[in-house]
């Protein structure tokens, strides 16, 4: 069985300009992972969204859903799918109820006669119930977020492609759907999730793909490219066993030893750290402090890329 909810080969997209707003990337989201696709504004990433989802055709290269190569199978694909990309576009004269009612009655595979409980447990479930009968013109901004989320939860789904789902939301809007990507994940939905806000999808995600100039520099899973990227190690010891802790730190295969007073500083690489305790142990360093240093998601980011990046609202 394949275990990729999405996965590309050499996904591409030149426009007609020569611009090349993805460049080959193969990106794999394995089935029931909360995937965290980030990147700035302009990286490729809402391209990349609407290719898989047959909004755009890619110039190169190939893409799945649900096992399924897009576009050619959309047809079949596209119900088990719920979709939030690049904002809402819903009728501004028409309630949030009779949108989703319309959209509702498009779906050929929906029962019509269980169509009203679909849609009142779709607004409650994004906070909307309230709202349901005002028309969709004098939403705010988050409001037609959540009537966005709304409509991509009309149906159960494998599959949820949710492009900045944070958009326009204050920040207890922000929890909730934080909140609802992980009901829906524990339910077992794979959830695909664009942003730049890099603070959001850190408290979410299981596994990561991070963008940079249309390009997929990493992915994988969270805690897995946390380790596998630059992780330091700081040793606290007194000022007369520095030189001696730096010969122990070198000798294990530390790199980049270096000393800040009575601390040392090096990068720990494959080394075990439980390794590096009892070699400083055994050769009789004072051992005051011991410290493994993981890098945020926001230096991760910046180490691929040399970029800045957006960690908050």
């Amino acid at each position: 069985m394949n275990p990729f909810a999405v996965r590309t080969e050499g996904l591409t997209k030149r426009f007609r300009s020569g611009q090349v707003a993805v460049d080959g990337i193969d990106m794999e989201v394995p089935q029931g992972a909360v995937y965290g696709f980030l990147g700035p504004n302009g990286s490729g990433k809402t391209t990349t969204l609407r290719m898989l989802l047959g909004l755009v055709r890619p110039t190169a290269g190939a893409a799945w859903v649900l096992q399924e190569a897009m576009p050619g199978s959309g047809t079949a694909v596209l119900p088990r799918v719920g979709v939030l990309v690049e904002g809402p576009a819903f009728h501004p004269y028409l309630s949030g109820w009779d949108n989703l009612r319309r959209l509702d009655a498009c779906d050929a595979t929906a029962e019509p006669r269980t169509s009203r409980t679909r849609i009142g447990t779709a607004l409650e479930r994004v906070g909307l119930t309230a709202a349901g009968g005002k028309m969709f013109r004098q939403y705010s901004l988050g409001m037609k977020q959540r009537l966005g989320l709304a409509a991509a939860l009309l149906r159960p789904r494998e599959l949820l492609v949710l492009d900045e789902p944070t958009n326009g939301l204050d920040p207890q809007g922000t929890r909730e759907v934080r909140h609802l990507i992980r009901e829906l994940a524990d339910a077992g939905s794979t959830v695909l999730v664009s942003s730049h806000l890099l603070a959001e999808i850190d408290q979410v995600c299981t596994h990561l793909g991070i963008m940079g100039r249309g390009k997929l520099l990493m992915q994988g899973e969270r805690a897995a490219l946390a380790d596998a990227s630059a992780v330091h190690l700081v040793v606290t010891t007194t000022p007369d066993h520095v030189g001696a802790a730096g010969a122990v730190l070198g000798r294990v295969g530390l790199a980049e030893v270096r000393a800040e007073g009575a601390q040392l500083h090096a990068l720990l690489g494959d080394t075990p750290p439980e390794r590096v305790s009892a070699a400083l142990v055994l050769a009789g360093v004072d051992l005051i402090g011991f410290e493994v240093r993981r890098p945020s998601l926001e230096q991760l980011f910046v180490q691929l890329t040399g970029e800045g990046f957006d960690v908050a609202r």
